[in-house]
């Protein structure tokens, strides 16, 4: 048996055990020296007319999106048509201004300091991001509220940045987003199957995202696209993400100068659009994406000239854990392996201690027909939660590292992410 041979069986292994233990839905490919070292297509594109995902099959990937804005930043930059440490004002119409002394550079690598909406006291998740599409008013109302900090002074992740990179595009090209990726990456890289996703056109091939809710695999709630300009709803397949870590793995398209701009890394290990780390001894530049019913992530080692891709639309299983354990594989080590802790009975009467509102019309805990249900957002979404210890409960059917402690020592009242249970009505 060749050394090849024993490490595709060590993945098959793997991740054939990972995927069926959380009834993986998406595709997954692994390029070692331009080859396809090993891939896998499972789960469903379309449930409800029994369609099967496969490795041609579409995928939205979320804020994977965030490293093709980057680039077409740079490809600005190249072209001597946007100065990276200049006011971000100077790329934006005049009624679209920022508060002053924001670089394009802080908008690049989260460091801008901009509100972030993305909260749970905020209408914007599933509510505000349902509806029609102004982008000034999404400016005005989201955007430019109270800075959380001066620019250049913190990282804070913010898909606001990326909102501002995608318009300073549109100004600076006086293209459209969709159209200046389109014909300056895509149509030179031969990535034909990757799109920008505004919600209404037809995208032949692209899976439908699904997640649970009382249990059972239903579709994700409706979000307007267009919210997420720059920052997620590209959709992509594995094919055309080959082709693209072939660009940045041969330096195609930007200037040797760009490409070190692009790939350095600023605070918290963000360079432009990708995250920056050290894994076993060689450097990983790598992004993932998550939202309801998407799980993206993208691993690229282009010293060993390996490339990973995870594409999920259904969110199942942690990608990063799984990434993580296929790099581990190949690079000689022992994967960590996802493990569901074993459920303890609770009576129906012992888990009402837990039920109410914890933050009025976003966070709620129920009981129906004796399991213990996490209410999101307006009674939109219902996560079962099974007890793995005293007061102590995880997701039944996602893999999340996020254990709920609801009732933690010494303390009076029970608490779901930091929120104290406020009412036992529903508010």
């Amino acid at each position: 048996m060749t050394e090849e041979h024993e490490v595709q069986q060590r993945l098959a292994a793997f991740i054939g055990q990972e995927t069926e233990y959380w009834d993986f839905w998406g595709a997954i490919r692994i390029i070692k020296n331009g080859k396809i070292l090993w891939e896998t297509s499972r789960g469903y594109s379309c449930a409800e007319f029994g369609v099967k995902n496969t490795m041609s099959t579409r995928f939205t990937i979320a804020s994977v999106t965030k490293q093709f804005t980057a680039f077409a930043v740079m490809l600005l930059y190249d072209g001597g048509l946007i100065s990276l440490d200049a006011d971000a004002n100077t790329y934006l119409p005049e009624d679209m201004q920022i508060p002053s002394g924001i670089t394009v550079h802080d908008l690049l690598a989260h460091t801008s300091g901009l509100y972030n909406f993305y909260n749970f006291e905020d209408d914007f998740y599933i509510g505000e991001d349902r509806l029609p599409y102004d982008r000034k008013a999404f400016l005005n109302k989201w955007i430019l509220k109270q800075p959380m900090s001066a620019p250049g002074e913190s990282f804070n992740y913010n898909n606001s940045n990326y909102n501002l990179l995608a318009w300073i595009i549109e100004y600076v090209s006086k293209q459209s987003y969709a159209g200046f990726l389109h014909e300056n990456i895509f149509l030179p890289l031969g990535m034909t199957s990757t799109v920008f996703d505004d919600g209404l056109a037809v995208h032949e091939n692209k899976a439908a995202n699904y997640m649970h809710d009382y249990g059972k695999t239903v579709r994700v709630p409706y979000v307007n696209n267009l919210f997420l300009t720059g920052a997620g709803a590209l959709v992509s397949n594995c094919d055309d993400l080959q082709k693209w870590y072939e660009c940045l793995k041969e330096g195609k398209l930007l200037s040797a100068k760009a490409y070190k701009r692009f790939f350095a890394e600023n605070m918290n290990h963000y360079c432009y659009g990708l995250n920056r780390y050290d894994r076993n001894g060689i450097t990983m530049y790598s992004h993932g994406g998550d939202a309801n019913g998407i799980a993206a992530y993208t691993q690229y080692f282009f010293e060993d000239d390996l490339c990973i891709i995870i594409l999920s639309n259904n969110e199942s299983l942690n990608q990063y854990r799984l990434g993580e354990g296929i790099a581990d594989i190949l690079y000689g080590k022992e994967p960590q392996h996802a493990v569901k802790p074993d459920e303890i009975p609770v009576s129906e009467e012992d888990l009402r201690k837990f039920t109410g509102t914890y933050l009025p019309g976003k966070i709620h805990i129920e009981v129906k027909n004796g399991k213990l249900y996490l209410v999101r957002v307006n009674q939109n979404i219902h996560i079962e939660l099974y007890c793995i210890g005293p007061n102590t409960f995880i997701r039944r059917h996602e893999e999340q590292g996020y254990t709920h402690n609801l009732l933690p020592e010494g303390a009076e009242k029970p608490t779901v992410w930091g929120y104290e249970l406020i009412s036992k009505e529903y508010m």
